[in-house]
C-alpha cells in the first residue's frame, strides 16, 4: 500500500502536467494553395519553404490563414510564419501565432 501512495502522486505528475511543443519559425513563400500553386480547390493559405533543394508546403490551420489571405492571393509575398507544425496524413500543417511579412 505504501508504494502506491509513493507512486500516485508521480503518476498524477506525469499526466497531468502540460505538454508543451516548441514553435518552430518557417521563412519562405507566402501564398495561395489554389490560385499560385494550383495544388487546391478552394483558395487556402501556405507557407512553401525549401528543404534539401525540395519545396515543402505548410497550410495555415485555424482563422488566421483567412486574416492574411487578401494579402497573398494573387500576389505571393516572402516571409516567415510562427507556429506549432504538425503533420496529418501527408498534410503538413502550421498553427500560426505570428506573420512576418519581407519588406
Amino acid at each position: 500500500m505504501s508504494k502506491f501512495l509513493i507512486a500516485l502522486p508521480l503518476l498524477l505528475a506525469f499526466f497531468m502536467a502540460p505538454s508543451f511543443s516548441a514553435e518552430t519559425t518557417l521563412t519562405g513563400k507566402i501564398t495561395c494553395a489554389k490560385c499560385d500553386l494550383k495544388t487546391a480547390t478552394a483558395c487556402q493559405t501556405v507557407i512553401v519553404v525549401k528543404d534539401n533543394g525540395k519545396d515543402v508546403i505548410y497550410q495555415f490551420t485555424g482563422s488566421t490563414g483567412a486574416k492574411y489571405h487578401k494579402d497573398i492571393c494573387t500576389t505571393p509575398m516572402e516571409g516567415s510564419v510562427t507556429g506549432d507544425v504538425s503533420k496529418e496524413g501527408e498534410k503538413n500543417l502550421i498553427k500560426v501565432t505570428k506573420v512576418e511579412f519581407k519588406k
